[in-house]
């Protein structure tokens, strides 16, 4: 039997999600010992996780034999305080990319559209196709979003607009007030889906909460993968309307998140030094990128989230090179932008030991 010929056509044409490669997959590819590896491709904590978070975790490992709450009460408490919303105002996934998948399943079908930027994270992409949908990708000048555009591109069949602000992966940002206006500006049939991945490395973060309350279709996601330091734990949440939400949690499966990370988000929700700490970091190591791109010679893009861009004549040499040396990067051909290589941001040492293998591989 040929399974191609059940399959809906519409998985047919789904591109695989490519991650960055991991530690063991370039050891083993290149004969490196793992421990020497530097991975600076997938926009991890260089920190490690919050403290808070392992302290509490260790505490509750002989629980496993139990479901986890499906609800997540507890962190559902907390956020709700944290953020002044209703605990039935939240949703919560395995990492915010599942509540994007979630947003699709909601409000997406055959033959509808969702809008994003060329340049824009790729799931929006993928959960498009995956519900039958229609992708309407909006050039991104100058890396950059052009909401203008984005906004013309919004017709009667477009169900979802997607945005990431700090935007990933080219680390634009838009300021509070022009995404505030391009929501007022849309259609009431349309939902806006913010994704807030990088947000906390921002010094002013924008607030969609107004919005919310007057009613508009808006739904804004979080993760505990960044700046938390939990991308292991994979757990994110969204904040929306409580009819939103209600849809969401519908869509959900109904042990979608693990016991170990609602313990990790609820402590590390608390660690705020480590949060600080973890953007003291990221402005050093940006500003040390910067400098050596300047002394290169190099294109360079560096403004949001804990990563940086850079411009190459042989980004995909550059890739293969510096993986040889040990130091993996993130090359973006999938986003259209194959002379470029995305960077995480590390500890100043791990970014030195980046910026000289770069220069070797040029």
């Amino acid at each position: 039997m040929n399974a191609e010929n059940i399959v809906k056509k519409h998985i047919k044409n789904l591109p695989v999600y490519e991650t960055g490669k991991p530690i063991e997959y370039v050891a083993r590819e290149f004969g490196l010992d793992p421990d020497g590896i530097l991975k600076m491709a997938s926009n991890e904590n260089p920190l490690g996780p919050s403290p808070k978070a392992v302290e509490a975790l260790s505490s509750k490992l002989s629980a496993l034999n139990y479901y986890p709450d499906g609800g997540c009460y507890e962190l559902r408490q907390k956020l709700s305080k944290k953020w002044g919303l209703s605990p039935s105002q939240f949703a919560f996934g395995n990492g915010s990319n599942e509540l994007l998948e979630f947003v699709a399943q909601c409000f997406v079908g055959e033959g509808d559209e969702t809008v994003f930027g060329a340049q824009s994270f790729i799931v929006y992409k993928l959960a498009t196709i995956f519900m039958g949908g229609k992708c309407v990708s909006v050039p991104m000048p100058g890396l950059r979003y052009d909401l203008d555009m984005l906004r013309d591109a919004v017709t009667e069949k477009t169900k979802v607009v997607f945005m990431t602000n700090p935007n990933n992966p080219t680390g634009c940002v838009v300021k509070g007030e022009e995404v505030a206006n391009f929501v007022r500006s849309l259609p009431e049939h349309v939902v806006f889906c913010y994704d807030e991945a990088y947000t906390e490395y921002q010094d002013e973060e924008v607030d969609l909460r107004p919005l919310i309350r007057e009613g508009r279709n808006v739904i804004c996601l979080r993760t505990f993968s960044k700046i938390y330091g939990l991308a292991g734990l994979r757990i994110g949440y969204g904040y929306t309307s409580e009819e939103i939400a209600g849809y969401i949690n519908r869509a959900r499966e109904p042990f979608n998140v693990n016991s170990l990370a609602q313990i990790g988000a609820l402590a590390a929700l608390d660690d705020t030094d480590f949060v600080k700490e973890s953007k003291r970091i990221n402005n050093i190591g940006r500003k040390q990128f910067e400098k050596a791109f300047q002394d290169m010679g190099l294109e360079y893009f560096s403004e949001g989230a804990n990563f940086v861009m850079v411009k190459l004549n042989d980004a995909a040499g550059a890739f293969v090179k510096m993986q040889k040396s040990g130091v993996i990067v993130r090359p973006n051909v999938g986003y259209g932008l194959p002379d470029w290589l995305r960077i995480t941001i590390g500890k100043p040492e791990d970014n030195e030991r980046c910026i000289e293998e770069l220069k070797k591989s040029l």
